[in-house]
């Protein structure tokens, strides 16, 4: 695309007098001479000098600071404008619609229009499978499953009986929803498997990333809203709710029969108990362990969880531990000469 195309694209204004045509896009310290590189930041403005790409995407705020001799595209927001560059300049390979003939099709399953069966997939009985929907290599899903209108199963992906998962969404490699959730009675000395007979839904426009399970209800339903964002290597436990449009970042655990709402982001390693509520908008800080409810709009951060000033306070004072000790020390020298007590 000539720099001209892309700022028309983005609605960016094209500065510096010429248009050359560009092939991909690079960071600023790997750009050459036919790609398009971007300024969001900053930190990044001793690169900029050095930079050899052949046009810079950069940020209002950002457009007269540093040196640069590339044809400028200036934005209002260049993460914003780079994702429609990249869908552009990187446009997505659709497979040719059909079913391989490897793959194994259950009774009574029904295949929509244009839909992808890909190599040595598996749909069990009553699979129903939406138009324009893509089931990758080794794919297993379950029967009575149902997928909407283009979604995307990644190859290895498995769907347990019964998952429903909504249109436009995309599991990633190694996912696992419908799981059987941890529950274990003691009895007679030993445990003993409690049936996991719920189900698990799966909303519209939600992507899950690679190695994530999702376990199905005890009774009742695993849910997962609306344009929900799921990193790699997240756990959802047993009768799990979250709501529209939350975001959990890799290595999150939630337990059982917790509810999480609207619009919430969980950073990484952050690990929620059961049977709690983190309310509309709330953000949890990374490696937070939560162990009570948490109101809407709230910030928690550290073990246990806590307001995150209240967190950063008490991990301040921590820090100064070792120098109060010290103090101590001087002053039981002071008060009692070289035989300060023993403790």
């Amino acid at each position: 695309m000539k720099a001209s195309e892309i700022a028309l694209l983005v609605g960016g204004t094209l500065e510096g007098g010429h248009d050359p045509e560009l092939r991909g896009v690079a960071p600023l310290e790997r750009a050459a001479g036919e790609e398009l590189t971007f300024l969001a930041s900053a930190r990044y403005l001793p690169y900029l000098d050095a930079c050899r790409g052949g046009a810079l995407l950069v940020e209002a705020a950002l457009a007269d600071r540093g040196r640069t001799t590339m044809p400028r595209i200036v934005v209002r927001d260049v993460h914003k404008a780079l994702a429609l560059v990249l869908s552009a300049l990187y446009p997505e390979r659709r497979p040719e619609a059909g079913i391989h003939p490897t793959a194994v099709i259950g009774r009574e399953a029904r295949i929509g229009a244009d839909a992808t069966i890909g190599a040595y997939a598996v749909l069990g009985d009553g699979v129903t499978v939406g138009a324009r929907s893509r089931v990758g290599a080794h794919v297993v899903v379950g029967d009575g499953c149902v997928l909407g209108e283009d979604v995307v199963l990644h190859p290895q992906v498995t769907l347990y009986p019964g998952v429903v998962v909504g249109a436009r969404s995309v599991l990633h490699s190694g996912v696992r929803a419908g799981v059987d959730g941890f529950g274990y009675v003691f009895v007679d000395g030993q445990h003993r498997k409690v049936p996991q007979v719920g189900g698990c839904v799966i909303g519209a426009d939600v992507e899950i990333g690679a190695n994530t399970t999702i376990d199905r209800g005890s009774v009742g339903t695993t849910e997962i809203g609306d344009d929900v964002k799921i990193d790699n290597l997240v756990q959802l436990g047993h009768n799990v709710r979250v709501g529209a449009h939350t975001v959990i970042v890799a290595q999150v655990g939630v337990s059982g029969s917790t509810t999480i709402g609207v619009g919430v982001t969980l950073a990484g390693q952050a690990g929620i108990q059961g049977h709690i509520e983190i309310g509309d908008g709330a953000t949890i800080g990374g490696q937070a362990g939560v162990l009570g409810d948490v109101p809407a709009g709230a910030v928690y951060s550290g073990y246990p969880a806590r307001p995150h000033r209240e967190s950063l306070r008490a991990q301040a004072s921590l820090f100064q531990l070792p120098k109060l000790i010290k103090r101590l020390r001087a002053l039981e020298r002071a008060v009692f000469g070289g035989g300060a007590p023993e403790e």
